[in-house]
């Protein structure tokens, strides 16, 4: 009888929580549907979800396309209060802030490239706005503007995208990722979800400390990819393999390449082949870019070739190949770009191609990639001298910051100043931001009846000044972010004409007129030291450096996997590489098929 009495019991609670779950599940598939239109969730995405709504904390490492924004955007839409995402990506918040507000979603963004004044107000929407979305590039973590707001912030998830960034086993160390931790003692009721398409299980482990995970909890989809097939192919005749390949397969591909340069000769070797090809690279205008992204994901071009800036954020499921024709630098970038390939679910081939020149270059960037530090302290100083900025000065600022200018000004090898700069970075003193488009931004320099009286006195000005005033408030008390082709759809004129009047104020000193401008920036954490002061672990350092040798030695060895007639599989190798043990060969890579053909 006691027995029964257990049981009943124990089922009673069962049933309950069973019924918990049901309703859990039921409200996030309604959710779901009614934003993004699926009617299932992709592997591990419901547990994360459910994790996160459960008030955990939780890493998800799900491979490249496998819907890892869902994992935080629904849980955040299921709770009052707003979620902070944090992300490295500049380019990428803006378009998921887009995504968003298109479904009727509000989410904000907070980054280097934006005022002081656009910084404020944005954090004050944040607070009494009704937002459910805050994406904040890491180094404005640790600000005071905003710690001062997060405070009175009702938080509901710490989002970190791209968590790689915060392990310094990872393969792309971000030092603006440490402060997250201590950004949860303001809001310690906020859960944390951690998402990341790579990482090994030492990166993993890494994430979840640096994070300061209550419990560690890691949902992982696993590596294999059975529908895309991987081979390694060594040519020295690059194009030709490429071009075979094109016209074997009529799909949509990706091919990458390392340099601009190569992008825009590769593609236009492709088309005076009669092949459908575009390239893309972060050096020509964002309209541009979002123009060529459009027509190869409608299918107007087939194939894009591009540097790795391409491809974040972009879900195109029908692409049938992406090929490399540079080596990458390490397993986990070529993971996650082969893996755009077939997310579909349809057969597609990720191809790599390489001859002893990839090895040579290897071989080159990794010296490059990590000059004297007596060389790096060097760079530390011109840097601040370039920028004209004094001992003690730059603390807090931001800078367009151009590295090609800098080098030229100094007679510097670019790539290894580059990589000072970087390093530097890792230690801590200053972050360096991706290339962005910095809008117009302009602010009146006279009081409003001062520019009343030069509305009279000049009547072609009349129009256009109160299509200012009235489309952009604010631009009597601060630097004011406009668009030009909005303003010129307004005023039934054309951009150039609304430029020449935005020159001819200025000119005149009735404005203040800031030009759009496309750079990076690069932004101060500390103040300028004097030499000597500047701390750089030589300890620390060599442990970099033999990671970055490490990481280049997996590919070289999954590179070289197929000579000699070696036995194995690609599958396998990248699994492994991930610590996924007890992968089955996947049977239609390189190495597990025999008579492997690929670009002949």
């Amino acid at each position: 009888m006691y027995n029964c009495f257990i049981n009943f019991a124990v089922l009673s609670l069962a049933c309950k929580f069973f019924a918990k779950n049901i309703h859990i599940f039921v409200t996030v598939k309604e959710i779901l549907k009614k934003y993004w239109g699926y009617e299932s969730f992709r592997p591990k995405q419901q547990e994360i979800i459910e994790a996160a709504l459960a008030g955990k904390d939780v890493l998800g490492i799900l491979p490249t396309g496998g819907g890892k924004s869902l994992c935080f955007q629904i849980p955040a839409l299921m709770k009052d209060g707003i979620a902070i995402v944090v992300t490295p990506l500049i380019s990428l918040m803006k378009d998921q802030v887009q995504n968003l507000a298109s479904k009727g979603i509000r989410a904000l963004a907070v980054h280097s490239g934006m005022t002081f004044h656009e910084i404020d107000a944005a954090l004050d929407n944040a607070r009494f706005g009704g937002y459910r979305f805050l994406y904040l590039s890491p180094e404005r973590l640790g600000t005071e503007i905003f710690v001062s707001r997060l405070k009175n912030m009702e938080v509901t998830y710490i989002v970190v995208d791209e968590a790689h960034c915060i392990s310094q086993w990872g393969y792309d160390f971000r030092p603006d990722y440490l402060s997250i931790a201590s950004v949860r003692e303001y809001v310690p009721s906020a859960s944390v979800i951690a998402l990341t398409a790579t990482a090994t299980r030492k990166v993993a482990d890494d994430i979840m400390e640096k994070l300061a995970f209550r419990e560690p909890l890691v949902y992982s989809s696993g590596f294999e990819r059975p529908n895309l097939s991987y081979s390694v192919v060594r040519k020295e005749n690059k194009a030709g393999a490429l071009l075979s390949l094109c016209t074997m397969d009529e799909g949509s591909g990706i091919v990458y390449v390392r340099e601009r340069k190569a992008a825009r000769e590769t593609a236009s070797f492709l088309v005076s082949q009669g092949v459908s090809a575009d390239f893309y690279h972060a050096g020509i205008s964002k309209q541009e870019r979002d123009a060529r992204q459009d027509a190869w994901k409608r299918g107007d071009v087939r194939i894009m070739v591009a540097t790795n800036a391409f491809g974040m954020g972009i879900d195109k499921p029908d692409v049938r190949f992406v090929c490399h024709l540079d080596v990458p630098e390490s397993i986990e970038s070529y993971y996650q770009e082969a893996g755009r390939a077939g997310r579909d679910g349809l057969p597609a081939a990720a191809v790599m191609l390489w001859n002893d020149s990839d090895v040579k270059r290897l071989e080159a960037v990794y010296r490059t990639s990590f000059p004297p530090l007596d060389y790096v302290r060097d760079i530390y100083q011109k840097v601040f001298i370039y920028l004209g900025l004094a001992y003690e000065e730059g603390m807090g600022q931001t800078r367009c910051f151009d590295i090609v200018d800098f080098s030229r000004h100094f007679r510097l090898n670019a790539a290894m100043a580059y990589s000072a700069v970087k390093y530097i970075g890792t230690a801590g003193y200053w972050s360096v931001t991706d290339e962005i488009d910095n809008p117009t931004r302009i602010m009146f320099s006279v009081d409003r009846d001062a520019l009343y009286n030069i509305q009279l006195s000049d009547k072609r000005m009349d129009t256009f000044l109160k299509a200012l005033m009235r489309t952009w408030p604010g631009l009597f008390s601060h630097l004011v972010s406009i668009d030009e082709e909005y303003l010129a759809r307004l005023t039934l004129d054309s951009v150039h004409g609304v430029k020449s009047k935005l020159l001819y104020l200025s000119r005149n000193r009735i404005l203040v007129y800031v030009p759009r401008k496309r750079s990076p920036l690069i932004h101060f954490s500390n103040e300028r030291l004097t030499p000597g002061n500047l701390c750089l672990s030589e300890a620390d350092y060599q442990k970099r450096k033999l990671a970055y040798r490490e990481r280049m030695d997996a590919v070289l060895e999954y590179v070289r996997a197929g000579e000699n007639g070696a036995c194995g599989c690609r599958s396998i190798m990248l699994s492994e590489y991930f610590g996924q043990d007890g992968v089955r060969p996947c049977g239609i890579c390189d190495l597990c098929r025999s008579d492997a053909s690929i670009c002949t």
